[in-house]
């Protein structure tokens, strides 16, 4: 093989990884689920969008309230709703286990059911003081769930903190991420204890 045609360790490396990658990244690039990228009714998405995947048009509902009280819109950035992140949250459970699709069907009728014991109307219409006690009553047993809604509570937490912040609204307009950036100096850290 002539110099023209050699190709480095490295760059053979570097080429297999990323086609790996790739392949294996495949249907869910497809989706756009992971990585900067919109989520489908981003940034303009005030509602779920009416392409369900998984739950219907309650549930979704249900489940954009609930992840709008968990990252509410501030004057900092733009909430739930417009990162779209119901729409995410409705994507990866569609493409989860039965155990997780259960989880997230039983545990937004649950949250459902105690809403119309204590409020006597489904979650999603409930008024916003209620919607918070509730949320407030559920959540306290979240590093120990037991029942279903509470396991569900953690669920949807994690989930919701995950859309965002993968979300274009997440990364630019909460985060502030810029990129890579060149440093012209490396100040490091400058705690006294770390001075040496």
């Amino acid at each position: 093989m002539s110099d023209d045609q050699q190709i480095s360790r490295r760059t053979a490396l570097k080429v297999i990884a990323v086609g790996v990658g790739t392949t294996s990244a495949l249907p869910l690039l497809e989706e756009t689920a992971f990585g900067q990228h919109r989520h489908p009714r981003e940034p303009t998405g005030q509602m779920p969008s009416q392409t369900l995947r998984f739950f219907n048009a309650q549930e979704l509902a249900t489940i954009a309230v609930i992840s709008e009280l968990i990252i509410p819109e501030d004057e900092h950035s733009p909430g739930t709703r417009s990162a779209g992140v119901a729409d995410f949250i409705d994507l990866m459970v569609s493409e989860s286990s039965a155990e997780v699709k259960t989880l997230w069907r039983d545990g937004v009728a649950a949250i459902d059911r105690l809403s119309k014991e204590k409020y006597l109307t489904a979650f999603s219409e409930a008024t916003h003081d209620q919607q918070v006690s509730l949320l407030k009553s559920i959540s306290k047993a979240e590093y120990k769930p037991k029942t279903i809604e509470e396991r569900f509570f953690v669920a949807i937490k994690g989930m919701t903190v995950d859309g965002y912040y993968t979300s274009q609204v997440g990364i630019h307009q909460d985060l502030r991420y810029k990129g890579n950036a060149y440093l012209k100096d490396f100040v490091g850290c400058n705690h006294p204890e770390h001075l040496s």
